[in-house]
């Protein structure tokens, strides 16, 4: 680092780097060592997700580029992770040949399926005519879905997002089915009404497509949900 610029230094005698110069000039160091000894195409943890960020398997962290990857494999963190699954993996003696094929007798592995893209999709708005509840009507295509599987959604909070400022004001709604890619929407943090009429989803087995209908609860229930000795929205 250039120290001789910093202002109240005289030239040659360097000045007192910041904390933010320091952090900067630490994970570059460690981003250049990384890249000497790893070889990202052989990590078995890294992963390139659908919106070009980098994914640590291990640790479940998000990063906007390699190098901030590759800074994160030398830190406490992954390291004390891989050490734990290195104890874990001598402590269930998978490294023994033939324990392995005993405990893999009884366990289904789970097979690394080859993506062949995004589902299509289709949003539609809603409201319910009687309750005035806004909400979305999804339609998600699987054409080519592998036999036997259903899709699978679930909702992902701003909490659980491993990046380093999510937005509390979204969430997520994940749609996954194999071999396609996991997709998501982008929805309002407001909290969905979970009676059957109201959030439902269904597979159609001859046109393989997938249906999802939310609706989100009104400004009164969202209020008064919480409340004891109130009675509740309409049904």
């Amino acid at each position: 680092m250039d120290y001789q610029n910093r202002a109240g230094s005289k030239f040659g005698g360097g000045g007192v780097a910041s904390s933010s110069a320091t952090n900067a000039d630490r994970r570059e160091r460690l981003r250049k060592l990384a890249l000497e000894t790893i070889d990202l195409d052989k990590d078995p943890y890294f992963f390139k997700n659908h919106v070009g960020s980098f994914e640590c398997r291990l640790c479940l962290t998000v990063h906007q580029n390699d190098g901030s990857y590759l800074a994160h494999t030398q830190g406490r963190k992954h390291q004390t992770n891989l050490m734990r699954r290195a104890a874990k993996e001598q402590r269930e003696g998978k490294d023994k040949e033939g324990t392995q094929q005993g405990l893999l007798a009884g366990v289904q592995v789970k097979k690394n399926v080859i993506k062949i893209g995004r589902p299509g999709y289709r949003i539609t708005k809603i409201r319910d005519p009687q309750t005035r509840q806004n909400g979305l009507l999804l339609q998600f295509q699987f054409p080519q879905i592998t036999p036997g599987v259903v899709p699978r959604v679930r909702f992902m909070t701003a909490f659980e997002q491993k990046v380093e400022e999510p937005d509390p004001n979204f969430q997520y709604l994940i749609v996954a089915g194999e071999p396609y890619e996991t997709v998501a929407v982008k929805l309002q943090a407001r909290e969905v009404d979970r009676h059957e009429d109201k959030f439902f989803h269904w597979f159609d087995e001859d046109s393989k497509e997938f249906w999802v209908q939310l609706l989100f609860k009104t400004d009164r229930d969202e209020r008064y949900s919480a409340v004891p000795g109130l009675a509740a929205g309409r049904k």
